[in-house]
C-alpha cells in the first residue's frame, strides 16, 4: 500500500459514496486506475465494507454506555465473546489489556434498557462482574483524520 492508496482510503472514509471520478480528481489518477486500486484494496481485505452512518437517537437509542466486562479465572474468552455478540444492545466489543477483559459499547433506549443489557452480560458464563460508564454526551465519534494530520504521521 502506497501514499495514493492511503489517500484513496482517507477519501472513502470521509465519503464512502464518492464516485471513482471524484476519487480520481482527489488523488490525481484516472477513474479506471482508482477503480482498479479500490478493487485491490477490497480483495486484499483492507477495505472490509461500506455502511450508512445512522443517528442512533433517530432510532430510539438515546442512551449509550461503555461497560467493562471482568472474567472469572476459568472463563473462556472466546465463549464469552460469542455470548457478548448475541446481545443486540452491544454495538462494539474490544478485547483489552487492563483490569477488564472486554470493553463493550452499548446503545439502549433508556435506563431500563441499560439494566436489561447489563443483566444480559452478567448471565454470560464466565463473566464475574461488570463496570458501567454512562455516556452523558458525545463530543465526536467515528472521527476520520487524513493520514498526514494524525499525530505521529
Amino acid at each position: 500500500m502506497d501514499a495514493v492508496d492511503r489517500s484513496i482510503l482517507d477519501a472513502l472514509r470521509a465519503n464512502a459514496r464518492a464516485t471513482f471520478a471524484e476519487l480520481a480528481r482527489e488523488v490525481g489518477l484516472s477513474a479506471p486506475a482508482v477503480h482498479e486500486r479500490v478493487g485491490k484494496l477490497e480483495s486484499s481485505g483492507v477495505i472490509t465494507g461500506y455502511h450508512a452512518a445512522v443517528a442512533p437517537e433517530s432510532l430510539g437509542y438515546s442512551m449509550s454506555a461503555l461497560v467493562g466486562v471482568f472474567l472469572s479465572d476459568t472463563a473462556d474468552e472466546d465463549e464469552v465473546a460469542v455470548g457478548i455478540a448475541a446481545l443486540p444492545a452491544i454495538e462494539d466489543c474490544w478485547f483489552v489489556a487492563g483490569e477488564e477483559s472486554f470493553v463493550v459499547k452499548l446503545r439502549v433506549p433508556d435506563i431500563g434498557g441499560l439494566e436489561k443489557a447489563i443483566r444480559g452480560l452478567g448471565k454470560i458464563s464466565g463473566v464475574s462482574r461488570t463496570r458501567s460508564t454512562v455516556v452523558l454526551s458525545t463530543r465526536f465519534e467515528g472521527r476520520v483524520q487524513p493520514a498526514g494530520e494524525r499525530p505521529g504521521s
